[in-house]
């Protein structure tokens, strides 16, 4: 049950708290009154030592002036920014575009490095591709730059295996049967390539583990949206043209929950994903 403040206390912080908004914005009690439409005398009682506290109106009106929240001034929230401000601060909706590993993406891999990374991918993990594979995917889109974008991406893919973050990637299986068989997103995709991109997820799942571990959950028994979730940062799921990326503690860590959720119940754990991927190549 919620402890209940007692009210020369709640007093008391909304006095606090109150001069200290008036101080930051550097409003005076004059000022702060024209803008809330009450006498001088109304603020200076409230401003002097007594149990008196402001009705919901004049709450209302001295947070509007001050840009601050009225929860906050009378001690119901911890944090002084309006609503709209935190929203607009713990998440923002940016732009996707269809490209190798683009600069939102990097700059949150640069901003989370040497924290554990948690990522459920849309296709295969764009960093464990093979340069084949990363050409077939791309190069229709990036037409004549593609040398170049492939170039860069390889750079930045050296950059994150040496900044100390650890990877845990969950991934369905039915998207690795698909590109064995080459079939759906896949299709078309040259056998030689496959072989090659089996080959080199095998090698960097023993090579890499236990800082990168790779598990393989059944889509029919528990399903996840491509998500990827930066340490304690933030957490970013894929729309296909947008990303959200949430910054406020409480859904990081709802992401994170769920994304050990898939984890704990994978059909293919990290130590046995290379022993799956040979099976695997076996039915090219």
């Amino acid at each position: 049950m919620p402890k209940i403040m007692d009210k020369r206390d709640r007093a008391a912080l909304f006095r606090l708290r109150l001069a200290e908004a008036m101080a930051r914005r550097g409003m005076t009690q004059a000022a702060l009154a024209r803008a809330c439409g009450v006498d001088r005398s109304t603020l200076s009682a409230l401003l002097s030592p007594s149990v008196r506290m402001p009705n919901a109106q004049l709450a209302a009106d001295c947070a509007a002036a001050l840009g601050v929240s009225s929860d906050w001034l009378l001690g119901l929230s911890p944090r002084p920014e309006p609503v709209a401000d935190l929203l607009a601060t713990s998440l923002t909706i940016t732009e996707a575009p269809r490209a190798l590993i683009d600069e939102t993406i990097f700059g949150w891999h640069r901003e989370a490095a040497g924290y554990k990374i948690r990522h459920v991918p849309a296709t295969l993990p764009d960093m464990l591709k093979t340069r084949e594979m990363v050409d077939w995917e791309y190069a229709p889109q990036l037409g004549r730059s593609a040398g170049q974008a492939i170039g860069a991406f390889e750079d930045r893919l050296a950059w994150m295996r040496g900044a100390r973050s650890d990877y845990e990637i969950a991934l369905p299986l039915h998207e690795l049967d698909a590109f064995a068989e080459a079939t759906g997103y896949y299709r078309g995709l040259p056998a030689e390539v496959r072989a090659g991109q089996i080959d080199r997820l095998v090698e960097l799942c023993e090579q890499l583990y236990p800082s990168l571990r790779l598990c393989l959950f059944d889509a029919r028994r528990v399903f996840s949206a491509p998500v990827t979730v930066f340490g304690p940062l933030l957490a970013v799921v894929y729309l296909g043209r947008s990303y959200i990326a949430f910054r406020d503690a409480a859904r990081v860590q709802a992401m994170t929950e769920h994304f050990d959720w898939l984890v704990r119940e994978a059909e293919v754990g990290a130590r046995d994903a290379a022993r799956h991927l040979r099976a695997l190549k076996l039915r090219l």
